[in-house]
């Protein structure tokens, strides 16, 4: 590869740009929570069609709480031949009705709507490296397979078996999050995450008559919540938050249940091994009173291993072709990228760059979506990375 392509891929992007924008305008037009699947069916119908118009097959999965998934393979392909994953998730944290309130807006370069950062204009940056590839008949030596999911903003549960069996036989997985900041750096990096409930039981009695043949549970927690929160360890990277209680009948009731939800962060599978477990070993101090752990580490860190460092290395590489000068970072949240890394090498954040994810200024820099799906496309057109150990 040299600066005559990447100067190709460039110059169609940018043409085709005002389609982009147009594309990524309707994607957020249909408004998708993951928590209604019926919503996920018109933006699932427009990524089968815009995937055909590039050349390939696709397969819809249905999901049995969630709106399914697409799967999609190049309708001409040589086989056999190494597999990389084009990863990606349609679902928004916006309820239906948020464009009300929250419109779509265009404006001296800049794109703002609900869903448009996180993650679909990462989407249209996908679709359109393809169709870069396929218009400069540019054809990759590592097969790209597409897999979008409707469920990652509530944990991918329902596809999360789906996703570990393409990575296992991928040859590296490219996610198409957010960037990380208005800088547009990759993740590198990811904390895994885990939730836990603890509940404390414990005895009721009247707090005024007979406080004594009680056993608050209340007071418990304010035990474990200690135990719970002296966890943390900036220097590590790990983060014990306590973020809902709830607990006690009335004022004049020594309570005899309460609950504790806690959110965990950690940079180490070490770490979420040992938080795990010591999570799991608290015990109860008062009298009376025992308590009951559920929860787990549900997506493990995505951590600097070898093989996610050289494809790093890689992307930084290609990036000078554009001229891109690629940066990476450490998210603090979880993607489906954290399961990918388990098996293969992954590079997370390639989607666009802006700003606001989950949040009300939620927006994108429409001109940067070019250099976003060029360096994508010569990603794609690099050859396999499978004899990087891990």
């Amino acid at each position: 590869m040299d600066h005559a392509l990447a100067h190709d891929l460039v110059a169609y992007l940018r043409d085709a740009l005002p389609d982009m924008v147009a594309l990524v305008q309707q994607f957020v037009t249909h408004e998708s929570p993951s928590t209604v699947p019926e919503s996920q069916q018109p933006v699932l119908q427009l990524l089968t069609e815009t995937l055909q118009q590039c050349g390939y097959d696709v397969q819809r999965i249905p999901g049995r709480q969630t709106g399914g998934h697409v799967l999609a393979r190049p309708h001409q392909r040589r086989r056999p031949q190494p597999m990389q994953l084009l990863l990606g998730h349609c679902d928004t944290v916006w309820p239906v009705g948020t464009l009300k309130d929250m419109p779509l807006e265009l404006g001296e370069g800049i794109l703002r709507g609900p869903g448009v950062y996180d993650m679909k204009a990462g989407l249209v940056q996908m679709l359109y490296a393809l169709r870069a590839l396929q218009t400069l008949h540019l054809e990759p030596t590592v097969t790209p397979v597409v897999f979008i999911n409707s469920d990652e903003e509530i944990g991918s549960r329902e596809s999360t078996p789906h996703i570990r069996r393409l990575a296992r036989i991928a040859d590296r997985a490219f996610v198409l999050e957010p960037s990380l900041g208005l800088d547009g750096k990759l993740k590198i990096a990811r904390k895994g995450v885990g939730n836990f409930t603890v509940t404390v039981k414990g005895k009721a009695a009247h707090s005024g008559l007979n406080p004594e043949g009680g056993a608050s549970a209340i007071l418990e927690l304010s035990y474990v919540i200690q135990q719970l929160f002296a966890l943390n360890d900036p220097e590590r990277g790990v983060t014990v938050n306590v973020g809902m209680i709830d607990g006690g009948l009335r004022p004049n009731v020594v309570a005899p249940e309460s609950r504790a939800l806690v959110d965990v962060r950690i940079l180490t599978l070490e770490d979420a091994h040992r938080v795990e477990e010591r999570i799991r070993r608290l015990q109860a101090m008062t009298p009376g009173v025992t308590l009951e752990i559920t929860g787990r580490i549900g997506r493990p860190p995505m951590e600097p291993t070898p093989r996610n460092t050289a494809l790093w290395e890689q992307a930084r590489t290609l990036g000078r072709l554009l001229p891109l000068e690629v940066e990476g970072g450490v998210a603090g949240g979880a993607s489906d990228g954290n399961t990918t890394s388990l098996f293969t090498a992954t590079l997370d954040g390639l989607g666009a760059v802006g700003d606001g994810a989950h949040a009300r200024h939620e927006f994108i820099q429409v001109p940067r979506m070019v250099e976003r799906a060029a360096f994508l496309a010569l990603l794609l057109l690099t050859p396999s990375v499978r004899t990087i150990s891990s």
